[in-house]
């Protein structure tokens, strides 16, 4: 199973299945109440939940669903939301072309990876072949 590296010293706030669209809903809300909570402003919500919401969407219609964690911690010295997803789809199989603007593998625009790259301050990939895809990011309070 791909991995991506952790600071052990992260809460962890929940661990949630998303197999539907109901599950997509449900974990972008639980995203906004997440960073209402850590007493970001409305415009960071908005950009939290919407990066989580294109990548929920991405792992349900191209990796066939998957696992979120949800975690807070330091990074940066900044106290941060941060979202794992985790998908054991076929993979992304070319990551470069995927995080370019107006790339799309379906019917989509085109800007689900890149956007949500841009509405958080880190961003992490990893994707191998018929292993699947996992995406962290993560936003500053």
């Amino acid at each position: 199973m791909l991995q991506l590296t952790s600071d052990n010293n992260w809460k962890k706030l929940g661990e949630h299945h998303v197999n539907t669209e109901h599950d997509i809903v449900s974990v972008r809300q639980l995203i906004r109440y997440y960073a209402k909570e850590m007493n970001m402003g409305i415009i960071d919500q908005t950009r939290i939940t919407t990066a989580v919401s294109e990548l929920l969407r991405n792992m349900y219609n191209y990796g066939g669903g998957g696992e979120v964690i949800v975690e807070t911690g330091l990074v940066d010295e900044k106290q941060t939301l941060i979202v794992t997803c985790i998908d054991e789809g076929s993979g992304i199989e070319d990551l470069e072309l995927a995080m370019s603007d107006g790339y799309t593998s379906g019917k989509g625009m085109g800007y689900g990876l890149p956007g949500a790259k841009r509405l958080v301050d880190r961003f992490e990939i990893k994707s191998e072949r018929n292993k699947g895809t996992i995406v962290r990011i993560m936003k500053w309070k």
